[in-house]
């Protein structure tokens, strides 16, 4: 019992210091420290203690994704200092209006996220436009987050066919394919992205009508009066980044971005280098946030460990992978569950998909139609407060609150795919 107390009250405060703007460095692993000590875990002493189970989380994650964190806040920086990012978003709004500018940003993100690259390094890509396009459009920069993410974690990173782990993990434990169940999930996909773009320009819409305007910040790049790019050189390297991770995807696995961001960065200097405005400035700009987005997402990443090592963790998982009645809905609810716990969609697969795959599969559960289920789930509850994603976008890529920001993320990145999710279940007991 105080296993389990420890578990939800450390999760849950988390999530409290999180909105309030606490500090992660702080925050994560005094929480993680209050599920330890609920749970019998050592501090200092023995070969599972917390400090090293948590630095083990923290450390584990910088090592695997640093280059990655490095390279795209870098490529980030270098569209906005050569004001690539400006003249994209000058061109898209020249051709589609500034009713469209909300639209230019998820399709952005849509486009990189379908084509292999990283959520992370999506954000960082993309926001310096989004700032340039809300700037023009004069809407309220609360709602960048919230549209990065629609664009980015919702419709394209679960969906057939997407290169994403998230669509690639269940390959493993079921034997199928990343275009597993694939008429369904365009029919969810096309809701999904149809039915969360009328909610967020019907939330920028009325936030618009009560007055809120773009309020431009002291760290925003200061471009009004300068020569800028040809639009192609800003949308070229972008492309770049693309193609170099959807042909190496399959042979590098993660490692492709390194390559794919290399070749972004480099074309990108190579192209636009006499519009540089400060070259060293961007690097070392690029290189702080880098490093502060990483922290903050090992941070939580640290905490997750704590909490997959706890009796408490292992029993939630136990019941939840044995939920009686559909199938189907029973692995919903248990990927859900535990990609909110440990604030990781990839995570609360891989601990889920061993336990239940064979279980289900052996009871008679199509496993195209599991595969589809696991990954549209994964998805849902795992943008909680405390999620390494929505922490890093929100405030180490867009410099915005949780107060402010992180309704309107929910509303897109956990309502929708919630309803997505059921729509799912609901075609698959039809047909």
């Amino acid at each position: 019992m105080l296993s389990m107390t420890g578990l939800i009250a450390g999760l849950l405060l988390l999530v409290v210091l999180t909105i309030r703007g606490m500090n992660l460095f702080i925050a994560a692993p005094l929480c993680a420290l209050l599920v330890a000590l609920t749970n019998g875990i050592p501090v200092f002493t023995g070969d599972a203690n917390f400090v090293g189970l948590y630095m083990e989380g923290f450390s584990g994650f910088i090592a695997a994704w640093f280059f990655m964190f490095l390279l795209g806040a870098i490529f980030g920086k270098f569209m906005e200092d050569t004001g690539a990012a400006d003249a994209v978003a000058r061109w898209i709004i020249s051709k589609l209006g500034f009713k469209h500018a909300v639209l230019a940003v998820v399709l952005a993100c849509a486009v990189l996220t379908y084509g292999g690259v990283s959520l992370f390094v999506v954000a960082f890509s993309v926001y310096p436009m989004a700032v340039s396009l809300f700037k023009d459009a004069n809407l309220p920069r609360r709602f960048i987050p919230a549209t990065l993410a629609f664009g980015s974690v919702t419709f394209t990173m679960t969906s057939a066919g997407s290169p994403e782990i998230q669509n690639w993990i269940p390959i493993k434990y079921l034997g199928t394919s990343p275009f597993a169940a694939w008429e369904v999930s365009l029919v969810v996909a096309i809701f999904m992205a149809s039915f969360g773009y009328w909610w967020l320009k019907r939330m920028i819409g009325k936030a618009v009508a009560n007055g809120e305007s773009f309020e431009a910040r002291e760290h925003d790049p200061q471009m009004a009066e300068r020569d800028y790019p040809h639009p192609v050189t800003g949308i070229l390297p972008l492309l770049v980044v693309l193609v170099l991770s959807f042909l190496l995807h399959d042979a590098l696995a993660q490692y492709a971005l390194i390559i794919a961001l290399s070749g972004g960065v480099l074309s990108l200097m190579i192209i636009n280098y006499r519009y540089f405005q400060n070259l060293a400035g961007a690097i070392n700009a690029g290189t702080t946030g880098a490093l502060v987005a990483i922290g903050n997402t090992a941070a939580v990443v640290g905490f997750g460990s704590i909490a997959k090592d706890t009796q408490a963790f292992a029993s939630t998982v136990e019941f939840m992978t044995h939920l009686p009645g559909n199938e189907l809905i029973g692995a919903a609810i248990a990927v859900s569950v535990i990609a909110g716990l440990t604030g990781s969609a990839s995570g609360g697969q891989v601990i889920v998909l061993p336990l239940v795959a064979p279980h289900y599969i052996d009871q008679g559960v199509e496993p195209e139609q599991l595969h589809r289920i696991v990954s549209i789930s994964s998805g849902a509850l795992d943008t909680l407060p405390h999620n390494g994603y929505v922490v890093t976008t929100i405030r180490a890529i867009c410099h915005e609150t949780h107060q402010a920001a992180y309704n309107a993320m929910a509303a897109l990145t956990l309502v929708t795919p919630v309803i997505g999710l059921a729509m799912a279940i609901a075609l698959f007991s039809v047909f």
